[in-house]
């Protein structure tokens, strides 16, 4: 029987024996159309503030459930401009916005693509893994998702990650076929033998700094990156708070494990609070970062710090490649992957938890070097937005 899940990159396939329907809340969301989505299914509601663990303590785990994910094609970025394809370093390559009548589909926080442009796995912030399969038309921009699963994370006993109040899983990093996944409110890091078991691993706790522990309760844990090999930090995790603060106002990040262990922070600047963070192949390290005023609704941004200027102590800050706010296809960004593909470009896919989900693919373009941006499978309630290149709208891709 096929592994349910399992990267091959299989991360699509599933048994149709092992189907079925997993319980998971959605995060309400500050836009109206978000809010509005919420009241409409009330259940997500109630999975949120009333269920009590100890009823999903008396139940089995759903099995991974093959769903259908419907979507509709985004073209433009900046719909004042419709022709305009250039966005500070990047290229905008298009989109989609993802839809499915499964309950428990979208409020995805985190998303890891595959070399190829096209395998995925994802997480929910309510401990769920989505896994699939990018779709693309002849001109390589997203237009669909194939093979999707969806599936609860289970915790090391078997239950799930949720059962035991590990909820709000919101940061994902890949080493083979490891996966690590960073959990706010209880601020803990668990891995997965994902290469092997896909999503039917059992969570693994390991070891962090007591400073990770001491970060804010809904501010804390929320991006993660491990340093591959050849590389100066090569087996370190880099771990980011939202909003951590030091003493002067930054942003706490953490070196786990690898040669030089430790902390560091990120400049803070503009109200911005981090999200989550990819690095490019050179080393250097994309952050994603969401800002929110009742005035003026969502801005995003990413910045790009230089690989050699992360170490313990540091105080680090990079140049803006892309800033965006409510005026074009953007909204609550969340989720950031980066991989090359075969023509050299670098792609970046982020990932948002909104409703009416998006994905886009964007380009970048230094020194002739093309960058696409791609966009992340997302839910119609939730969302999901893929950047390209360096930058992340409210798109997906690949």
């Amino acid at each position: 029987m096929p592994n349910p899940g399992k990267p091959g990159f299989g991360w699509g396939e599933v048994d149709a024996r092992s189907t079925g329907r997993v319980g998971k809340a959605k995060r309400a969301h500050h836009r109206v159309g978000t809010a509005l989505c919420a009241f409409a299914h009330p259940t997500l509601l109630i999975a949120v503030f009333v269920a009590h663990p100890a009823l999903a303590q008396k139940r089995a785990p759903e099995p991974p459930a093959r769903i259908e994910i419907a979507a509709a094609p985004i073209d433009v970025f900046d719909p004042r401009a419709p022709s305009q394809v250039r966005f500070g370093a990047l290229e905008f390559r298009g989109g989609m916005a993802l839809t499915s009548s499964h309950r428990d589909f979208g409020g995805l926080s985190a998303i890891r693509v595959a070399a190829d442009g096209a395998q995925f796995v994802a997480l929910s912030d309510k401990a769920h893994w989505l896994t699939g399969r990018i779709v693309y038309d002849g001109a390589r921009r997203p237009r669909g998702i194939a093979a999707a699963v969806l599936a609860p994370m289970l915790g090391p006993d078997g239950r799930t990650l949720a059962a035991r109040g590990w909820y709000d899983t919101e940061s994902l990093a890949q080493d083979g076929g490891t996966l690590y996944v960073g959990i706010e409110r209880v601020n803990r890091i668990v891995r997965f033998d994902f290469g092997r078991l896909g999503v039917l691993a059992r969570a693994e706790p390991i070891p962090i700094p007591p400073g990770v522990a001491q970060l804010p309760h809904n501010k804390g844990l929320e991006a993660l990156e491990i340093v591959p090999k050849g590389q100066p930090l090569a087996g370190t995790l880099i771990a980011i708070s939202e909003r951590g603060l030091d003493p002067q106002g930054n942003i706490r990040a953490f070196l786990i494990g690898g040669p030089t262990p430790g902390e560091f922070s990120i400049k803070r600047s503009e109200d911005f609070d981090v999200t989550d963070c990819a690095l490019l192949p050179s080393g250097d390290l994309l952050v994603l970062e969401r800002r929110f005023f009742l005035w003026s609704g969502v801005a995003m941004r990413i910045r790009r710090v230089p690989r050699s200027a992360i170490a313990p102590g540091a105080l680090v800050d990079g140049a803006t490649l892309i800033f965006a706010d409510m005026a074009y296809q953007i909204d609550n960004m969340e989720g950031l992957s980066v991989y090359r593909n075969q023509q050299g470009e670098i792609i970046l896919t982020a990932a948002v938890p909104l409703g009416g989900g998006v994905a886009t693919r964007w380009r970048h373009c230094p020194r002739k070097r093309a960058i696409q941006y791609a966009r992340a499978p997302c839910d119609a309630r939730l969302g999901a937005f893929d950047v390209g290149g360096y930058w992340m709208p409210r798109l997906l891709g690949a």
